[in-house]
């Protein structure tokens, strides 16, 4: 059982044909298939079983699936420790990351830390948060910046430090002239929100709940610069962060009194997971330099 069969075998289970994986791996689809087939030899057992023109998993092939995964997790793991070792001062870094979190907090945070390892790659993943979550598992990604703490029991976090939310309501809104607002006034407004899945929407949703209310949402998107344009656009208020490095937003954000507006931003990682020493490198000083950013928000 060799490597690539095994990555070909996890390949079919994700839903390729056998002559796509063939195709990718350089072999012709009879050779593919005598190979997955030599692997069900193997292991004992049938892995696939044929369903119309396609091909899904046993039982037993379900269960070597999660073992499979880490085989190859643990291959590549040992290909990067080996890369560590022979560049020292180089190696890379993968990391995934919210996408509001792309304009401001990892750039700063990767601009002081290749000033001290300049020969470090990063690979970089933007997500909502069960794609953070999936990365980590996956082992696609050593560290997650999440706008939340993972409810996972395999994953540990530390908080960064908390971003504040703002009301943000239309320019001609009844309340566009304040400077502060109780999200209890907001009561009877429309809210646009992140769809469900992402933590913003669950803080908005118990923000609103903890000033009295349940938020009546009549927009939902993916990105919170999409939910900024629709409010700048007159459809109703959102709860989120504050736009970073851009000028003198088209909507006003109004700080929120009555509650604490603010959500967590943590790094996370699997636990137990031996991170390689450029991740490693990476997670010491992100939270280290995070007390910095943390200072200048909370000014």
């Amino acid at each position: 059982m060799d490597i690539e069969i095994i990555r070909a075998f996890l390949a079919v289970a994700d839903g390729q044909t056998v002559t796509e994986v063939a195709e990718r791996s350089h072999r012709t689809q009879p050779a593919m298939s005598r190979a997955l087939a030599r692997l069900e030899q193997e292991v004992g057992t049938q892995l696939f079983q044929r369903v119309g023109r396609g091909l899904t998993l046993t039982p037993a092939g379900r269960e070597l699936v999660v073992h499979a995964r880490d085989i190859v997790d643990a291959y590549h793991r040992g290909i990067r420790a080996v890369d560590d070792l022979a560049r020292p001062d180089g190696g890379f870094v993968p990391v995934a990351f919210l996408h509001t979190l792309g304009t401001w907090l990892v750039p700063e945070l990767i601009k002081g830390f290749r000033a001290e390892r300049p020969n470090v790659r990063f690979d970089l993943r933007q997500h909502g948060d069960d794609g953070l979550v999936s990365d980590l598992l996956a082992g696609a990604v050593d560290l997650a910046i999440t706008g939340d703490r993972p409810d996972h029991a395999l994953i540990q976090s530390r908080q960064l430090l908390r971003e504040p939310l703002r009301l943000v309501v239309p320019p001609d809104h009844r309340l566009a002239g304040r400077k502060a607002v109780r999200l209890s006034e907001a009561a009877e407004e429309t809210f646009i929100a992140l769809l469900p899945g992402f933590s913003l929407r669950a803080i908005t949703e118990d923000l609103c709940g903890q000033a009295g209310f349940v938020p009546r949402i009549g927009f939902e998107g993916e990105e919170v610069e999409t939910l900024r344009g629709l409010v700048a656009a007159g459809l109703g208020v959102a709860l989120i962060p504050e736009p970073h490095g851009v000028g003198t937003p088209a909507s006003p954000h109004l700080r929120v009194t009555d509650v604490q507006a603010s959500r967590e931003i943590c790094l996370a990682w699997v636990g137990g997971r031996r991170l390689p020493a450029p991740s490693e490198h990476f997670r010491t000083h992100t939270l280290k330099q995070a007390k910095t950013v943390a200072g200048r928000l909370a000014d």
